[in-house]
């Protein structure tokens, strides 16, 4: 096994990376790397621009008005990139928002003569994405045949729950909401359709393979869903849940048939469903233990997902 130094600027690369056994081999990290816990000792590469502590609302006027002024919404610590003589760098192009963007990389890598790093860049759209993202990190790594068994074993961990489901004959999909953020309203897309077609339930908005698309509070009423998931980027429950009153403080809440049955559910969006990685397998079983409970035990509960 060659000897690399590893910089990922981005949470799902920072798993993949150390699930394939290269945990030792990573000299820096994103601000937002933080699984598995171990790597906290790692240097960090990378800020925000913005204020990241303030409201959903306020986070979303200050993105917006970054993305208008193309600014990028994080920046590369670039002098300690040049310290730490990186030979591989992974960062992604799929969201501006998510994490430190290629262009970003590419000006800071640059000033890097001596160390020229090669940069691996993820666009993950839908699961078979990530899949591939995850067999690209090997290769870049020298060891593709043990991501093919890796991948083998996730998607095999998603099939399972989708089998169980067909085994007991579970023909009931219930109808489920996932929002990706309370204010303004933006309802999840790429992987998480997915998700919630393995769980064994009908997703009523995004679609598999695109953005997390826009959403009103009157389409969100119009569709009356059995269940709401609300799994915000980059929140965990307890920040999610001190959001919830910009819906919560509508009228017409109460009149929900989610709410009325006790169906709301707060997940942990930030260490599962908003990073297309190994815990992808682990979301997939969130949203079955939330969906189905009779047959999936709440494993779960109280790690990654919470009753409102």
């Amino acid at each position: 096994m060659s000897d690399h130094r590893i910089v990922s600027l981005l949470p799902s690369a920072t798993e993949i990376v150390c699930a394939l056994g290269f945990e030792d081999q990573l000299v820096g990290r994103s601000h937002e790397c933080d699984f598995p816990p171990t790597v906290k000792r790692i240097p960090i590469c990378s800020q925000p621009r913005i204020d990241v502590n303030g409201s959903s609302r306020e986070i979303d006027e200050c993105v917006k008005q970054s993305v208008e002024n193309a600014l990028s919404v994080y920046k590369v610590d670039r002098k300690r990139l040049l310290q730490l003589q990186p030979t591989l760098i992974i960062t992604q192009t799929q969201c501006e928002v998510c994490a430190v963007s290629l262009a970003d990389v590419e000006m800071a890598v640059c000033q890097m003569v001596d160390s020229s790093p090669r940069i691996v860049a993820l666009a993950p759209n839908g699961l078979t994405d990530v899949g591939l993202d995850i067999i690209r990190i090997a290769e870049s790594l020298g060891v593709r045949e043990q991501s093919e068994e890796f991948v083998g074993e996730m998607f095999g961990q998603m099939a399972a729950i989708s089998a169980n489901l067909e085994m007991r004959k579970i023909e009931l999909r219930p109808t489920i909401a996932c929002i990706e953020w309370i204010d303004p309203l933006m309802a999840a897309g790429n992987w998480v359709p997915e998700l919630v077609a393995i769980a064994g339930g009908t997703n009523l908005f995004g679609e598999t393979g695109k953005h997390s698309p826009w959403m009103s509070w009157v389409d969100l009423a119009a569709s009356d869903p059995d269940v709401i998931a609300v799994m915000p980027c980059g929140f965990d429950i307890k920040r999610t849940r001190s959001e919830m009153p910009s819906l919560t403080g509508l009228p017409e809440w109460r009149a929900l048939n989610a709410v009325s049955n006790n169906r709301v559910f707060l997940t942990d969006g930030n260490q599962y469903f908003n990073r297309p990685g190994p815990r992808l397998a682990d979301s997939a079983r969130i949203l079955a233990e939330i969906l189905h409970s009779d047959v999936f035990p709440p494993k779960y509960e109280g790690l990654g997902w919470e009753r409102l």
